[in-house]
């Protein structure tokens, strides 16, 4: 079922999570066991993120460095379609532009389509680690929006090879980012904004957020949003605090803010387990005052904290 259909049937917030595939060579046991602590709170959706490729240098024989592509977490399709053959809970497989061909992302969603699945999160991805700015594989896209237009072209049947004839069209819900403390790369959050508007425009029917701290940037960021035209429904993305060192961590790597009442009660902490506890009670924190508001669903990044995320759950649903 399309998550925007979901949205639509209930009046209350719903509950979703997001969770990373296992390190390759691991089992899925991992991911069923992040999982099931969580279904009693009925799942709205399960999003499963995609890392792409790095690259290794590798000492050959003779002392030359050889460079090698390689791909830590793999999966991601089979973890979708594993987690609907055993839960009663609609997958979200997430789609990114680096590292893949537009045949090859076509290809991608055929498969996907395939298997039942009927939504997805278009991301533009990453850029890799030993290259300063992304760039794109050759053939393929450069931002979330050309990647959003070609999912919508499938739905409307409009497939790569246009001598293809009575062709079955597609029927993805699709999905978007959207930074409350706009994308590091966005010149200001006005900008970000208008392309966040041409990504619905061209086909988008959800937006989920970045994680944030202070829910005042959210509403302030949703208000943004519908002020400029952009009408669907915003889920908020939260995560909790579990180590000292994501103080510095977290505002690095996704270039947010830290609400200096959280950062007190962080360093006062003694040792992480205590950080842990401040995370969880600044996160029901935050669900209850943003349940408060009628949104439509809280969306938890997991990243294996499957029993604080229950903790939280458990006081807010």
């Amino acid at each position: 079922m399309q998550l925007t259909e979901i949205l639509s049937n209930t009046k209350k917030t719903l509950f979703s999570i997001e969770i990373l595939p296992p390190l390759k060579g691991k089992s899925i046991q991992s991911i069923f066991d992040g999982i099931d602590p969580l279904m009693e709170f009925k799942p709205a959706f399960v999003d499963v993120t995609y890392h792409r490729e790095e690259y290794v240098y590798k000492k050959r024989e003779g002392g030359y460095l050889e460079k090698v592509s390689i791909r830590k977490r793999p999966g991601t399709v089979g973890i979708c379609a594993a987690i609907m053959n055993k839960y009663p809970v609609e997958a979200v497989p997430h789609i990114i532009c680096g590292g893949f061909t537009k045949e090859e992302t076509e290809n991608a969603l055929i498969d996907l389509h395939f298997l039942g699945i009927d939504n997805v999160l278009a991301l533009r991805g990453d850029s890799i680690k030993t290259e300063p700015a992304f760039v794109p594989e050759p053939g393929g896209h450069h931002y979330a929006y050309d990647l959003v237009q070609q999912i919508n072209e499938m739905n409307q049947g409009k497939f790569m090879d246009e001598e293809m004839k009575e062709v079955e069209p597609t029927k993805f819900c699709i999905g978007v980012a959207g930074y409350p403390e706009k994308h590091f790369e966005a010149p200001n959050l006005f900008s970000d904004i208008k392309w966040l508007k041409a990504k619905i425009d061209a086909g988008a029917n959800y937006i989920v957020t970045q994680m944030f701290f202070d829910n005042q940037k959210y509403f302030d960021f949703v208000k943004l949003c519908r002020d400029n035209g952009i009408t669907v429904p915003i889920i908020p993305g939260l995560k909790m605090f579990n180590t000292k060192k994501q103080l510095t961590i977290l505002p690095k790597i996704f270039h947010i803010d830290i609400p200096q009442e959280l950062y007190e009660a962080v360093v006062a902490c003694k040792d992480d387990k205590q950080v842990k506890e401040v995370g969880i009670q600044w996160c029901i924190k935050q669900s209850q005052e943003l349940m408060k508001a009628n949104v439509p669903c809280l969306h938890y990044y997991t990243m294996g904290t499957a029993e604080a995320t229950r903790r939280v759950a458990k006081e807010v649903f």
